[in-house]
Parts: C-alpha cells; structure tokens; sequence
C-alpha cells in the first residue's frame, strides 16, 4: 500500500493523516449541511467538531496506551515514538472522551446534547470510514491472518518499518470492512437525519450499529491486547456503546417520525 504519499527527504507526508484530515473535513460539512436546515448556529458547530476532533485523537491514544500498558511500561520511549504518532489509536476510546468533551462544550453553550449528536452522526460515520481507508493505505490496523480469497498482502517495506505491518502474509483486511459498513450506515443515518425523528434516535442507531461492526471486526483483527472474559476490552466498549444507543434508538423508535414539509 501507500505509507506515504510522497517524501522529500526525510519528511514525507504521511496517507494516514491526510484521510484522516479528509475525513474530518467531509464530516464537517455534512453535519453543516444539516445543522443548516436545522437552523443551527454553524459556527457553534464548527468550534464543537474541533472540540470533538482533538479529544477523539486524544482519546484514542490513550486508549491504546492503557489496553497494551504492558508493552508501553517496557518500551516508554515508544511513547513517543513515529510509529505511535502514526498509530490510529482505539476508537472507542477516542468516541468516549470525544462525547465527554461534547457534552461539556454544549453545556457551556447551553445547547441540547442529543439533537446535536444527531446531527453529527452522519459525518461522524464519513469521516471515519474515509479514515478507515487511511489505515488501509498506512497498513496499521490490519487483521489476523486470512485465507479467503479476499485477503490482502502488504508489499511496501515503510508499512512495516512504520506500522509494524507483517509484509507478504495473507491478512483480513479488516479496515475495509469497517470503512464499508461506515458507509452504509453514513447513507442511512443521513437520511434519517434529513427528517425530525425524536432526539438521540439518529446517534442511538449510530452506536448500536457501528458497536456491532466492531465487536464482530475485533474477531479477525490483530491485536496485542490481553483477554478479558474471552472478550478484548475493545469489545468490552462497544458492548457498552451498544447498550447505551440501542436505549436511545429505542425511546426514539415510541413516537412516530415527524416529517418535515
């Protein structure tokens, strides 16, 4: 795959970080688009999306930190190494303090939480499938060993100088599979999003949804961290995730959906 998309020296522009930054620009606008139609102040949900953005890269870092602490405590220089900077991190814990952060910031402003969230999901499903396809291109996140016929191999030798990535092995490429069920779900909750369902039922499918992608992808996905009842902490967290969006989809799914014009 494609590590870098292009060098000059020893700088190089990492193809992580642009989708990266793709995705939050596509996810920003959609959400404007929506807020608009809305009547929402978009400059209230621009400053939020920043607020989201760095407590969701935040997050996840020190997600990852935790869940693998028994290789960070013998290795603390690889803290702050390349490899962790360009390390994406585990979302669930970037979506945990992210949530936190939003629900702090819209108290502040003195906004309601739930029919934000709603107009964020659907760019918060596109911009992480376009970082999906980052990972794929910078071979981080890759899956466990596959034979379908499906699976791919890494060939570029700065995948696994910068990523770790196993080069010439048949691997699930469990990015895909995640970038392409974000996609669905962006196409659907957009949709719904459009309409005036009852607050907390467009983020409450998000993470019901997305949680179950997850939990599923996290079989066939390599990972260093330890078990825990036979399940992965990731896992763990989108149980939890599931759990808590499933009650908001379903007290939203009680009253029928206003539509509007």
């Amino acid at each position: 795959m494609f590590p870098k998309l292009f060098s000059i020296g020893d700088f190089f522009l990492p193809s992580y970080g642009a989708l990266v930054a793709a995705g939050v620009l596509a996810g920003l606008l959609v959400s404007t688009r929506l807020a608009r139609r809305r009547g929402m102040d978009t400059e209230k949900l621009t400053n939020l999306v920043l607020y989201v953005v760095f407590a969701g890269l935040l997050g996840a870092k020190l997600a990852m930190f935790l869940f693998d602490w028994e290789y960070y405590a013998q290795r603390p220089g690889e803290i702050f190494s390349l490899a962790t900077l360009q390390a994406a991190g585990v979302f669930q814990g970037g979506l945990a303090l992210a949530v936190v952060a939003a629900w702090w910031h819209l108290r502040r402003e003195k906004l309601d939480f739930l029919p934000v969230a709603d107009i964020l999901a659907p760019g918060l499903a596109l911009g992480h499938a376009i970082g999906r396809l980052g990972c794929f291109a910078a071979g981080c996140c890759y899956g466990a060993y596959c034979e379908r016929p499906w699976a791919v191999r890494y060939t570029n030798p700065d995948a696994a100088t910068i990523s770790g990535t196993p080069l010439g092995v048949p691997l699930h490429p469990t990015q895909l599979y995640e970038a392409a069920a974000e996609l669905v779900l962006f196409a659907v909750l957009y949709r719904m999003a459009g309409r005036m369902p009852r607050p907390g039922t467009v983020i409450g499918l998000y993470l019901t949804v997305y949680s179950a992608v997850r939990f599923l992808v996290e079989f066939v996905r390599h990972h260093e961290q330890s078990l825990q009842g036979g399940l992965s902490l990731t896992q763990w967290m989108s149980l939890g995730f599931a759990l808590v969006g499933t009650v908001y989809w379903w007290r939203g799914r009680r009253e029928p959906v206003q539509v509007r014009g």
